[in-house]
């Protein structure tokens, strides 16, 4: 397979529209904590090989999705190198997202570091994803985000990459990682662990008060941390920047987000392109609504869509989660939620870039695409989202 392309930042055509240019990495200082944003898939991957090239004692990772190609073989060689010069190494990836077999893992081992799977195939277990991405050197930095350990995620649009988002954070958040990937470790650890306790997990995980939080979501009784704080964000909010690779959110999201339209601004982003049809249906069933409330929609034409970004007023969240009810209240979720005006003023930056490569969602657009069958599909997509896992939708190519 041939090598992740690395040259200098790249341009894709699509259909005649202007050049899209991928961004460059940035900086932001915020909130006693530095973040660091790598929009672009060379960059990511350079990033975050260069975390793991880099830890003197520990690394601990966590993939939903870690795959036997190229990126997958050079992310294990990292971490066989990692564990022979001494580095304590411990790999987690969820057994449903990821493809590569345990033998693939071997190799790792036998250099020392430690390997678990998250949830077997069968038994108990079974429904529960966890849908979580990171990477923890030295107790010390992490690197954060929607993308997965995999081809895809790291090669440019013209090669059919997807536009992602990798953070590498600095600062006292990630102590909470550490804490939250030793709760994993002893639920993977024990063979009887069950439903239950993750629910017991998710319940009792203290996220903080501070300006910069580590929200959870996941199975639980009640609304999960994640869900439960950005829909109190948006209740209250003025203004609304959104990038979602999937959006199928429940009717109480949907009426804050028309409410925020109603009162300031709101602007989504959508995948207008995506290896999933029906999550693209799913999103297009709930236009018309959202475009009665004045609510901008636009779909991302460049390449296929995996990032999630949220900004309300002056909130900035960024992480694993989608916008739909598998993300909102049944995955294993991780989101970081940093609560400062010049981090929200940059990720608009970021998203006012993206938009400009996006195709406006008016009503014309609206009639011209919405016949009854269309709709039939787009209905049929949200139904589907709704009640199956990402893997078995990505199946059902039900068109658009």
């Amino acid at each position: 397979m041939d090598p992740i392309d690395s040259t200098d930042s790249f341009t894709a055509s699509v259909e005649g529209q202007l050049l899209y240019q991928e961004p460059e990495p940035f900086v932001v200082d915020a909130a006693g904590h530095r973040f660091s944003f790598h929009p672009t898939g060379k960059d990511r991957f350079a990033t975050l090989l260069g975390l793991i090239e880099s830890a003197e004692k520990k690394l601990k990772i966590f993939y939903y999705m870690f795959q036997d190609d190229f990126a997958g073989q050079q992310v294990r060689q990292a971490l066989i190198d990692a564990a022979e010069r001494g580095v304590d190494v411990y790999l987690i990836v969820d057994a449903f997202g990821t493809d590569a077999p345990n033998n693939f893992f071997k190799p790792l081992v036998k250099a020392g570091a430690r390997f678990d799977v998250f949830e077997p195939r069968f038994g108990a277990r079974y429904f529960i994803r966890n849908h979580q991405k990171m990477a923890i050197a030295d107790d010390e930095r992490v690197m954060a985000g929607g993308f997965n350990i995999s081809d895809n995620y790291f090669k440019p649009p013209e090669e059919d990459g997807w536009n992602d988002l990798g953070v590498l954070i600095e600062g006292p958040i990630v102590e909470r990682f550490c804490d939250w990937f030793e709760k994993l470790d002893q639920w993977v650890s024990n063979p009887g662990s069950q439903y239950r306790l993750i629910r017991t997990m998710l319940r009792e995980w203290d996220h903080g008060d501070g300006p910069v939080q580590l929200l959870m979501g996941g199975p639980t009784h009640i609304t999960s941390d994640w869900a439960r704080q950005v829909k109190k964000d948006l209740a209250r909010g003025d203004r609304l920047d959104l990038v979602m690779a999937y959006f199928s959110p429940p009717r109480s999201i949907r009426r804050l987000i028309r409410r925020i339209a109603e009162r300031g601004s709101a602007r989504l982003i959508m995948a207008g392109r995506s290896d999933n049809n029906a999550t693209i249906g799913a999103s297009r069933a709930l236009y018309r609504g959202l475009l009665n409330s004045d609510v901008k929609i636009a779909e991302f034409q460049p390449s296929k869509l995996h990032c999630k970004l949220v900004v309300v007023d002056d909130v900035t969240y960024f992480g694993s989660a989608n916008f739909d009810l598998r993300s909102l209240r049944l995955n294993l979720e991780l989101m970081v939620r940093v609560k400062d005006e010049t981090l929200a003023a940059r990720i608009r930056e970021l998203i006012d870039h993206m938009e400009e490569a996006s195709e406006p969602i008016t009503d014309e657009w609206y009639a011209n695409r919405a016949s009854w069958f269309n709709r039939f599909r787009w209905r049929l997509g949200w139904f589907l989202v709704s009640v199956a896992d990402y893997t078995v939708t990505r199946r059902l190519n039900i068109g658009l």
